[in-house]
């Protein structure tokens, strides 16, 4: 069972992902849980750890649009269109980047990824599925933390542009 916390100010166990949210002022809750190593699908670890549908549980995917890291935020009851991702990026070609790629960029390790507090801010597109819910789920930065939070909220703190790219 997942812990819940209300996570006013930074603290102990803070990320640089609940960080950004705390200096921005917005409201959001984090929720720990017991990382399986063994888990096949991190995003539906932490849904049914959390006990929340995994429609409200979005992952953070890095793809490569035509040479450019851009983060991709799709619910982890679908799969990302790298298509879409591309023409929403303004590109041509999208692919999946390369893990350690990612990772320098993000700052945070697989399994672990945030859209929030990224070490570089990469272009980033949330799915605009997001809007069906009053809060969603995503990476607080570590494997075990989730963050819940408003998407308008994501958008504004990753300055995201929202566009139809998972594949349900």
């Amino acid at each position: 069972m997942a812990k819940k916390r209300k996570q006013e100010q930074a603290g102990a166990g803070a990320t640089p992902a609940t960080l950004a949210a705390a200096r921005a002022g917005i409201p959001f809750t984090t929720h720990s849980y017991e990382h399986d190593p063994a888990a096949s699908s991190y995003g539906e670890e932490a849904a049914e750890a959390m006990g929340v549908a995994p429609a409200r549980v979005f992952k953070t995917l890095v793809a490569d649009v035509d040479g450019t890291l851009t983060v991709a935020v799709v619910p982890v009851s679908g799969s990302l269109d790298l298509k879409a991702l591309a023409a929403a990026a303004g590109g041509k070609r999208a692919s999946m980047a390369d893990p350690q790629a990612a990772e320098r960029a993000t700052g945070y390790v697989r399994g672990g990824i945030s859209p929030l507090g990224q070490r570089k801010r990469l272009p980033t597109v949330v799915d605009v599925s997001a809007a069906e819910h009053s809060t969603v789920c995503v990476s607080a930065g570590r494997r075990g933390l989730e963050i819940e939070l408003a998407p308008g909220d994501l958008v504004a703190l990753t300055a995201a542009v929202t566009a139809p790219i998972a594949r349900v």
